[in-house]
């Protein structure tokens, strides 16, 4: 399997031999087509071009017992843009639509003891939640970030890959590795591993997109800083769940101390996600049950922003129900484009 550098800024890929023919020969016969087809001149006289864009905003509902709400209507919520009134413009529930999704596994020395838990209730999740239109990678990450299964629905690779994860205790890294290692001192390269997740894996795919990560939530040697890995995954339109299952006691044996509690929230809720700790295998088994549910039971609210220039620039998105008694779990913002 590839491993991706911490230090890398994209993903390599190993491509085997008769693939690379393939898309060779391929290449060559649409190269030939494309010679024999007469040349087109481009249209004269000016050119009108039209474009609307359209921000899309996944929402979870719940009220204040945390029992979530699946039935509501356009007409419920309210959404402002830097605190102009946006119209919505489309609305669904997103029960049905297909997931794009990302497993990642935290395989440092300081998850030894919890790691045999996340493999089991990954792999009960994945009986739980994957659907025939689902696509779903596993990778882990330490001193590296390795994919271990690219985007796939079936169920027996996805599981053999989960399976494959497996404590790095740092240091020299695997021996010998497909690439080498970036020479970052640390063995958690967690924010590395978001933002690679974001930038390289599900940039460019489409629908609803959800990077679950199974980790303490401390990093330690990653090239990428935290507000760099959030930006990542804000422009690729990514949700990500944390489940924060933590030996505590690992760092506090060695003089540590835990912060990994503000690096989840930062993550998860700045994108629509949420943290749920976990302490045992039940609390695990109960974690991924409840990103389940949500992921069954969300709303999609689009709108066409009223602030149509394209300057980059971050725009927070405040969504609620007009019932205050209910509370929205959704991404607090965007990223505008740039021409």
């Amino acid at each position: 399997m590839p491993r991706i550098p911490a230090a890398a800024s994209r993903l390599k890929v190993v491509t085997r031999g008769p693939l690379l023919i393939l898309s060779c020969c391929l290449a060559l016969i649409a190269l030939g087509a494309a010679s024999q087809e007469p040349q087109q001149q481009p249209p004269t006289g000016p050119t009108l071009k039209v474009t609307t864009e359209v921000v899309n905003v996944y929402a979870v509902v719940e009220d204040k017992h945390h029992r979530l709400i699946p039935d509501l209507n356009k007409d419920d919520f309210e959404l402002t843009e830097d605190n102009q009134p946006q119209q919505i413009t489309y609305f669904s529930r997103e029960t049905d639509t297909p997931l794009t999704m990302g497993l990642m596994v935290d395989t440092s020395p300081s998850q030894e003891r919890v790691l045999p838990t996340e493999q089991e209730q990954a792999k009960v999740f994945l009986d739980e939640v994957l659907r025939p239109k689902d696509l779903i990678f596993v990778l882990h990450f330490d001193i590296e970030v390795e994919l271990l299964q690219d985007f796939t629905a079936d169920r027996q690779r996805l599981a053999h890959a989960i399976d494959e994860t497996q404590i790095n205790g740092g240091g020299g890294g695997p021996t010998p590795g497909t690439f080498p290692t970036s020479g970052n001192s640390g063995a958690t390269h967690l924010y590395d591993a978001a933002y690679l997740a974001s930038t390289e894996l599900l940039k460019n795919e489409v629908g609803r997109k959800v990077l679950i990560m199974l980790t303490d939530g401390e990093d330690q040697g990653s090239k990428e800083k935290l507000n760099t890995a959030l930006e990542a995954a804000q422009k690729s339109n990514v949700i990500i769940y944390s489940i924060e299952i933590s030996d505590r006691g690992f760092y506090y044996s060695r003089g540590m101390g835990y912060s990994g509690d503000s690096v989840l929230h930062k993550l998860s809720e700045d994108t629509g996600g949420r943290v749920i700790r976990a302490n045992n295998a039940r609390d695990t088994g109960a974690a991924f049950r409840q990103i389940a549910d949500e992921l069954r039971t969300q709303y999609l609210i689009g709108y066409t922003p009223t602030n149509t220039r394209h300057d980059g620039t971050f725009r927070k998105i405040h969504l609620r129900v007009r019932n205050g008694d209910y509370k929205v779990q959704a991404r607090r913002g965007y990223y505008a484009p740039t021409d």
